[in-house]
Order: structure tokens, then C-alpha cells, then sequence
């Protein structure tokens, strides 16, 4: 019999919550003005949410959190077009740290979290070649890699100091 700890409306309660969280970050952030008059280049707040499922829930739920958030984003932003490009960034982005986690602790999530930021922007950035039918769309990836860097720093740390303070609290 599974304990209270892990019962399946907990895991569910769980994921709907991250879920939630993660999708009132994503529309917040989508009322700021861009960082940088880049196209593409936003901070990606709601990832600290993502970061954080990878390393404490596993990539099951992590999966259904992503997935769940880059669909209600695209509703509820009312921009259904950006599906496909946040379907490839997010599905590089787990991919790479699927393999990530395997190498990197919790207290090394500041270094995770920037190569999965970049393998998120190189997967919006084949989403966008395949869809323009050019490959011209990376001359940004200088750019797009130096924000991804700079952004996935900062959303390391955030979820570094999140599941470090929540453990000390005894509540991850």
C-alpha cells in the first residue's frame, strides 16, 4: 500500500500546483518588456519551476509539468502559433537535462540549468529553420546563447536556492 508520501492525488496535487505556478510565472513574465531588443530573448522565469520538477519529482512529472505549461501558455496567451517553437525548445531542453541531471548535483543546478537554456534555444531555433525553410535564423545563436547563459544562470540559482531552502524547512 503506497504510503500517504507518495499516493497518487499527492503526485497529482503536486503537478497541478507546479503546473499552475509555472504557467502564472510564464504569463507575468509575458507582461515585462523585453530584456533586449533581441527577438526570442526572455528571461524564462517559469523554468525555475522545470529545473526544480527534473531534480526533486523525476521526469515523469517534470514532463507533465512542461508539457502541460507550453500548452496552457499558448492558450492562454492567445498565440498558438508559438506552440511548435516552445514545443522544441522545451522537448531539447528536457532532453538535454535528462542527461544533465545524471552529471550534476542539486548544488550544481547554476551549471545545469544554462546548458539546458542554450539546448532549449537550439531547439526553437530548428523549430524556426524547418518552419522558415532557412537556416539563416542562426545568425542569432550568438546572441541567443550568451541570454540563454545569462537567463539560465539566474533560473539555476533561483531553483538551487529554492530546493535548498525548502529542505532545510523540511517541506520539498
Amino acid at each position: 500500500m503506497p504510503s500517504r508520501d507518495d499516493s497518487p492525488a499527492r503526485r497529482l496535487t503536486r503537478c497541478a500546483l507546479l503546473t499552475a505556478i509555472a504557467l502564472t510565472i510564464f504569463m507575468a513574465e509575458a507582461q515585462l518588456p523585453p530584456p533586449v531588443p533581441i527577438p526570442g530573448v526572455k528571461l524564462g522565469l517559469a523554468n525555475i519551476v522545470t529545473v526544480y520538477a527534473m531534480y526533486l519529482l523525476g521526469p515523469g512529472d517534470t514532463l507533465m509539468i512542461l508539457f502541460a505549461r507550453v500548452f496552457l501558455g499558448a492558450v492562454f496567451s492567445g498565440q498558438m502559433s508559438t506552440l511548435l517553437y516552445s514545443l522544441g525548445g522545451g522537448a531539447a531542453c528536457y532532453l538535454s537535462m535528462l542527461v544533465l541531471r545524471r552529471i550534476f548535483t542539486k548544488r550544481q543546478l547554476w551549471l545545469c540549468s544554462p546548458m539546458a537554456a542554450v539546448c532549449h534555444n537550439l531547439g526553437q531555433l530548428a523549430v524556426a529553420a524547418g518552419v522558415m525553410r532557412t537556416w539563416a535564423v542562426l545568425a542569432y545563436l550568438p546572441y541567443l546563447v550568451l541570454a540563454a547563459v545569462c537567463a539560465g544562470t539566474f533560473t539555476g540559482l533561483c531553483a538551487q536556492f529554492l530546493i535548498a531552502q525548502l529542505e532545510k524547512s523540511g517541506k520539498k
